[in-house]
């Protein structure tokens, strides 16, 4: 099986800092269902990251017109989300998505309950937004 921490490791001579020592620990003793499910997430965290690095073009007032699918992963739905929302600052949905990310991951809840709370958090912040609150 693949190793994440290959690269990183192979980068830095083999040595790992201490968080990485316990993030792959975490992932070591995780099923491979829910190693997938790290890695997705972590691929989530990363793109976000990266984006907001990147020169922002300009975003349209209203919500882009996505539908969501019959069946769908939370990090899928993060995704469509974010796209489906271009104009909120990722940033100040990044706690409270997170703290619903890892009810899924963690604890175990229902990918389409957290789905559906993702929805109405986006669309709560869609609102603050288009009332100059953000």
């Amino acid at each position: 099986m693949f190793d994440p921490m290959t690269q990183v490791m192979a980068k830095q001579g083999g040595r790992l800092d201490a968080e990485e020592k316990a993030l792959l620990d975490c992932f070591r003793r995780l099923m491979p269902e829910q190693r997938q499910s790290l890695l997705d997430f972590a691929g989530f965290l990363a793109s976000r990251a990266q984006a907001a690095e990147e020169p922002a073009d300009e975003a349209p007032a209203e919500p882009l017109a996505i539908e969501r699918p019959a069946q769908e992963t939370v990090v899928a739905a993060m995704k469509r989300l974010s796209a489906t929302y271009p104009m909120i600052d990722k940033a100040l949905l990044l706690n409270d998505a997170s703290a619903l990310m890892a009810q899924h991951l963690l604890q175990g809840r229902a990918a389409a309950e957290v789905i559906d709370d993702l929805e109405r958090l986006f669309l709560t912040h869609f609102e603050n937004f288009r009332q100059g609150k953000t």
